[in-house]
């Protein structure tokens, strides 16, 4: 139950639709990601961990020492984990382990009762493997795993990796030194790792289909996806959006669709209501006339009907919704 004085209740509405020309940032600011289970395993010589269940959010890992196989369930082929990989998993089966052959065993038995955050598994300790799960806010998490792929490799060897290395060490650390305050900056650390596997990710691969994250890799359209978000209350128009892009009108509206998955004024609309979304449940006594102005729209009723449109439900409704989910 979220207190009634709690002081984000008491930002105003404007506060909450002022936005940064970093789409990223905008979009995981609003999913409000959370790490949980941040852990690390100790293993070595033979070893096999399976992971058989389906599970919510996106889970992260790396190899802080040794090395090992990822495989992915519904994944052709296995990953060659060397020390300084780091991997991104979104929700399927997996199986950790020294030797394709070998039969793994379930990890929830090792990780059971577990009094520090480092499991050990066997007598021998030349892998030493770092983790966690990040969950998102359930209205919106479909914005960033509905345009991720099953499993995201980032090789230690990759030019960029570098910019991993420090946060592997001291994840690293953290789960093993268990300092005071090591969970909070083992939390913090997990999602610095998160961020720039992802931004690691887009480098190296630039989206793997139709999204946002495919478009901000693409100079025209990431520029003009950053003006959007940086100003998403401003009347735009294909014209506007195409000088934006430095192209004609048709081909960017074309470009924008085919490599973000909407036509730009559609994609436009969704961000909107997505920020509306967030400032019904955010800001208290908020008057749907002013989120209405803070995303553009003049009346509550035009307001209203584009947010069923983009949301399935009118705005009282849907802010009716979540907070008794809270």
């Amino acid at each position: 139950m979220i207190m009634q004085d709690d002081p984000c209740k008491k930002i105003p509405i404007s506060c909450w639709i002022v936005q940064i020309m970093d789409p990223l940032s905008d979009i995981l600011a609003l999913l409000q990601p959370k790490s949980v289970d941040t852990y690390g395993v100790v293993s070595g010589g033979e070893w096999a961990l399976d992971f058989p269940r389906v599970y919510e959010g996106i889970k992260f890992g790396a190899v802080a020492r040794g090395g090992g196989w990822l495989r992915v369930s519904g994944e052709p082929h296995p990953f060659r984990l060397e020390k300084g990989d780091c991997y991104l998993l979104t929700g399927q089966p997996y199986w950790l382990g020294s030797d394709l052959t070998l039969e793994g065993e379930d990890a929830r038995t090792v990780f059971v009762d577990l009094k520090t955050r480092v499991a050990r598994y066997g007598p021998h300790e030349d892998v030493f493997l770092v983790g966690g799960r990040l969950t998102f806010d359930e209205s919106h998490k479909v914005l960033l795993t509905g345009v991720l792929p099953p499993v995201m490799h980032i090789p230690a060897g990759a030019d960029e990796a570098a910019t991993l290395r420090w946060t592997l060490n001291q994840l690293a650390k953290e789960l093993s030194d268990m300092r005071p305050g090591s969970s909070l900056v083992s939390e913090h650390l997990g999602h610095i790792l998160f961020v720039n596997a992802l931004r690691l990710h887009m480098a190296r691969e630039g989206g793997s289909s139709p999204g946002w994250l495919k478009g901000l890799n693409d100079p025209r359209i990431g520029r003009v996806l950053r003006v959007l978000h940086a100003e998403p209350a401003k009347r735009w128009t294909l014209e506007m959006l195409g000088k934006e892009a430095g192209m004609s009108r048709t081909a960017f509206a074309l470009r924008f669709k085919t490599l973000v998955g909407w036509p730009p004024l559609d994609y436009l609309l969704r961000w909107r209501m997505r920020l509306a979304a967030r400032a019904l449940v955010s800001v208290d006594r908020a008057r749907l006339s002013e989120i209405a102005l803070s995303v553009g729209y003049d009346s509550e009723s035009a307001f209203s009907a584009a947010f069923k449109r983009a949301m399935g439900c009118a705005p009282k409704h849907y802010q009716t919704r979540i907070r008794r989910r809270v």
